[in-house]
Parts: structure tokens; C-alpha cells; sequence
């Protein structure tokens, strides 16, 4: 899969049933050795000209499935 087709697609939380952002306003943070993705970065702020508020950070390892539309996570319930 290309980054260019996670574009767009939901991030969903299954275990809370919570929406957490849309990849495209989502960052990655990529190791710079491998060239693989270590986590998402999804803001939590609004954007009003510029991001306010923080940021989730959720590892790679996390996502379960993406599909067409979204791509699940499955987050342990301690984080």
C-alpha cells in the first residue's frame, strides 16, 4: 500500500468505539534507518489557522486493519 492511499480514512479506536482522526491530518513518525513507520501522530486540537492542542501518538503495532474507509486500531485498555 502507498501513503498516498491511506489518505483520507478514518482512525477508529474498536475497544472504545472512538473516532481519533482522519489520515491526512494525521503526521508519521518514520525511522530514519529502516524507512519504516514507527507510530501515527493524530492532533487532538482544532485547527484555526494553526493546530491547537496536543497529540495522540499510536504505534504502528496497534493497527489491526485497514481497510477501504478506516483503519482500526486495536489500543490496550491501560493506554
Amino acid at each position: 500500500m502507498r501513503l498516498s492511499e491511506l489518505g483520507g480514512k478514518e482512525i477508529v479506536d474498536y475497544r472504545k468505539a472512538k473516532r481519533l482522526g482522519v489520515l491526512g491530518q494525521t503526521d508519521l513518525e518514520i525511522n530514519a534507518k529502516t524507512g519504516e513507520i514507527n507510530c501515527l501522530i493524530i492532533p487532538t486540537g482544532k485547527w484555526i489557522g494553526k493546530k491547537t492542542g496536543n497529540e495522540i501518538k499510536v504505534p504502528w503495532h496497534y493497527i489491526r486493519t485497514i481497510g477501504t474507509d478506516m483503519v482500526i486500531l486495536e489500543v490496550p485498555e491501560n493506554k
